[in-house]
């Protein structure tokens, strides 16, 4: 055979159009039966309390080698679901994963602003209707009020609150505010609990997190924390295009495990 087409060629081109329809039912059966084609989640998010349950969960957190590339990646748009929200894995190897609970809901509530500051609600400090609120803990005993914060506090692992802005710049005017207030806590009478200095994590222009150490009274003796001392769990707040959040660790975490967490915040937001 010398390749070439015979004269006219019409028997040829039905075989052909006959071959590449079974070729394309053929690729679609194949795609179900190894799982190649995946239907997209539903849109939104969780309406209310789901129960605790615990950090078995197959899904684990990105690492922060999984982070958009910075020349690349715009920031995120679209819903905030609980996949944006951090999971058990992010506080290995410090945190056991089996000990670890996750309570999720969704609404209004007290974040991460400090005694220092005067504490609010999100809707009370920007005026938005509600948010993610995710809570970590080493106890199934929670708050009847909110079931993301644990009882006793030093069963509290971390807790984080997640939302979207109309836009990106909202989203930006929106963490600026947040982190203004965390900020108020870096300057504390001595003997008061403090925040540290000001680490930003940055992955791209709109992919940012501001994230502060805490650190007990004893170690405030000037009304400033420490420059050489490591802090014991922090607060973030972080942004990725519309999506803005609020991360706040209780557990004891070093600078290193501090960043380590944050970043991997940063990468599923």
């Amino acid at each position: 055979m010398n390749g070439a087409p015979p004269a006219g060629g019409g028997g040829h081109a039905v075989v052909r159009v006959r071959s590449a329809v079974a070729a394309l039912v053929a690729a679609a059966v194949l795609g179900l039966v190894t799982g190649r084609f995946v239907l997209p989640p539903p849109p939104g998010g969780v309406d209310g309390s789901v129960p605790a349950s615990s950090s078995s969960s197959a899904s684990a957190s990105a690492s922060p080698t999984d982070a958009p590339d910075a020349s690349a990646t715009p920031g995120a748009p679209g819903p905030v679901t609980t996949e944006n929200l951090l999971e058990p894995t992010a506080f290995r190897p410090e945190v056991p994963v089996g000990r670890i609970h996750v309570t999720d809901r969704y609404g209004d509530g007290f974040y991460a602003n400090s005694a220092c500051t005067g504490e609010k609600t999100l809707t009370q400090t920007l005026g938005v209707p509600g948010a993610h609120f995710r809570g970590l803990t080493t106890s199934l005993r929670t708050d009847p009020d909110d079931p993301t914060w644990a009882t006793d506090k030093v069963d509290q692992v971390a807790r984080e609150v997640v939302a979207e802005a109309p836009s990106p710049s909202l989203a930006q005017d929106f963490t600026e505010r947040l982190l203004q207030e965390q900020v108020t806590c870096q300057k504390q009478p001595p003997g008061h609990w403090v925040y540290g200095r000001t680490t930003t994590v940055r992955f791209a222009p709109d992919v940012t997190a501001s994230w502060m150490g805490t650190y007990e009274g004893l170690l405030n003796t000037t009304g400033r924390a420490p420059e050489v001392e490591e802090p014991c769990g922090g607060v973030a707040v972080l942004r990725n295009g519309s999506h803005y959040g609020v991360l706040e660790v209780h557990t004891c975490l070093g600078t290193a495990a501090m960043d380590r967490v944050v970043r991997t915040a940063l990468s599923r937001l």
